[in-house]
């Protein structure tokens, strides 16, 4: 089912003509959305920390991939070369990008949409998480926002062009 997902993400992202940018690696569900626009056709650029290709997980057919000293300057350089940031189900990495992201955006540092990509019920508990810190006043409406949920790669991306198209006018 993840993988499936995955791979639908990766071949919409490259029949819109999107280029894919994301953390470089060869494994797990962002090494299916890379081979899958790949595949496709698509533009693909990793974004890998030197400590990482020491331990052989580097995708090697990408169109780019861009080696850097660290975590941080990794999603610094992943932040500067993309237009929005999308979530699939994943573990502590996702939460921890996707999280910089939403924080960022929050800060004003960017101005990009955020998307999730819901994959059968994955998703559920952050979206109570998020609408329980809302409602406690933790979090800003506003600052929810920027973030689509969506459980067809088609409209996740519809919903970030849409929003992209409403911040840059």
């Amino acid at each position: 089912m993840f993988a499936d997902a995955a791979s639908a993400f990766g071949t919409e992202v490259a029949a819109r003509g999107l280029r894919l940018v994301y953390g470089g690696g060869s494994v797990g569900l962002m090494g299916v959305v890379a081979d899958a626009a790949l595949a496709r056709g698509g533009e693909v650029v990793g974004v890998l920390p030197r400590d990482l290709f020491a331990r052989e997980v580097a995708h090697s057919g990408l169109t780019e991939l861009r080696q850097v000293a660290g975590m941080h300057e990794r999603k610094a350089e992943m932040e500067r070369l993309s237009d929005a940031f999308v979530a699939l189900p994943g573990g502590l990495g996702t939460l921890d990008e996707f999280f910089e992201m939403a924080t960022w955006a929050q800060l004003g540092i960017h101005h990009k949409p955020l998307g999730v990509l819901e994959v059968g019920d994955f998703f559920t508990p952050l979206r109570a998480y998020l609408t329980a810190a809302c409602e406690a006043g933790f979090i800003a409406p506003e600052h929810l926002a920027p973030i689509a949920f969506a459980r067809e790669p088609g409209k996740l991306l519809e919903r970030l062009a849409g929003a992209w198209r409403e911040r840059t006018g």
